[in-house]
């Protein structure tokens, strides 16, 4: 089986001979300064560059990291597409918006449309292409920033969050805007070559809006996008930040394939209230940057026995974390299901040799 066939049949919730060990890029960044060094690729060259971007997120499977490959490696693009000027870093700090385009949702027609011939969704969308005409079985995902995530980047988050209550009507019309130009280029990365789309909406937790709010905000627009993508053959994964608490049921609502929470959220209880969910996650970053191989190998083997289905960090690595850390996730995989596969032969041996039927 190989790991787009794993990943592939996972989201369709089929049976497989393992879990899969996946980083999906995007917001859950996985490139750290120590991986640059392996490779002799540097961000921030490679946001603008779809040949080294590229590099980069083959340099992730090869260093035995995870076994996906993924772009871009930032959640700024959409935001910056839509008129908001974006820093893009350093070798040790992520992109991030540092002017917003608009002041107020009533300002939602002056956006311009994200371009997919110019900038750096052209450059994503021709490092998908590159990425694609791999032949080893490696799926490729793509990355989009969630609509409210991607709101409160064009527009200041704390305008938003106020005029979502005050302005409710206005603040639809821009939601509206923000979930078409997402679509068109989730669309316009499964034309490129995406295997599965990864969809990151840190900015949209329950702990902020509350339920209501989720449900009319997050919800809405979430599965007004995974409509809008959907094409029978793409996976799709949906990451939110905070607490679930408060909004299990309504986190049930999202139509994605797999969902994925941070660190702070323990696996065992998004499983018993998303029973027929694919979950995702989520292995404390914090722990990558700065705990042990042995640290991370044990949060791991917890997240497999608790219900993850697909072992990723639980948000963006830091760009400081060391290589044999990140290793770690996807080495304590295959040693789980090596000595439970070891295991299980032991058993069918000694139950062969009992003399009976």
């Amino acid at each position: 089986m190989t790991r787009k066939e794993r990943l592939e049949r996972i989201l369709r919730q089929k049976g497989v001979d393992r879990n899969a060990c996946i980083c999906p890029g995007g917001m859950m960044n996985m490139i750290t300064r120590e991986l640059m060094e392996k490779a002799q690729v540097y961000l921030p060259q490679a946001h603008t560059n779809a040949g080294q971007m590229a590099d980069l997120a083959r340099a992730v499977c090869e260093n035995n990291c995870f076994e996906n490959y993924g772009v871009p490696f930032c959640m700024t693009i959409e935001a910056e597409e839509m008129g908001a000027k974006v820093d893009l870093g350093s070798d040790v700090y992520e992109p991030h918006v540092i002017e917003y385009a608009i002041s107020s949702v009533t300002q939602w027609q002056t956006l311009p449309q994200v371009s997919l011939e110019t900038g750096r969704s052209k450059v994503v969308l021709d490092a998908i292409r590159i990425l694609k005409q791999d032949r080893r079985g490696i799926p490729v995902i793509g990355n989009l920033t969630g609509p409210v995530s991607t709101a409160s980047s064009v527009l200041d988050p704390v305008v938003f969050y106020r005029e979502i209550r005050k302005k409710p009507k206005e603040a639809h019309a821009y939601m509206d805007y923000i979930t078409t130009q997402l679509i068109r280029f989730g669309k316009a990365q499964i034309a490129a070559g995406a295997d599965v789309l990864a969809i990151s909406d840190p900015s949209g937790t329950g702990e902020i809006l509350g339920p209501g709010y989720f449900e009319e905000y997050v919800v809405r627009y979430m599965n007004r996008l995974l409509d809008g993508i959907r094409d029978g053959k793409t996976g799709t994964i949906v990451h939110i930040c905070g607490q679930m608490r408060s909004v299990f049921s309504q986190v049930d609502q999202i139509q994605s394939d797999a969902l994925s929470f941070d660190s702070m959220v323990p696996m065992q209880q998004a499983k018993k209230h998303l029973k027929d969910r694919v979950l995702m996650g989520n292995v404390s970053t914090y722990a990558l940057e700065f705990g042990t191989p042995a640290r991370v190998r044990t949060l791991t083997r917890s997240c497999i026995e608790n219900g993850s289905s697909l072992l990723s960090p639980a948000c963006g690595i830091g760009m400081k974390a060391p290589l044999e850390n990140i290793q770690a996730i996807l080495e304590e995989v295959n040693r789980y299901y090596g000595s439970k596969k070891e295991t299980e032969e032991s058993e069918d041996l000694l139950g062969g040799n009992d003399g009976t039927d």
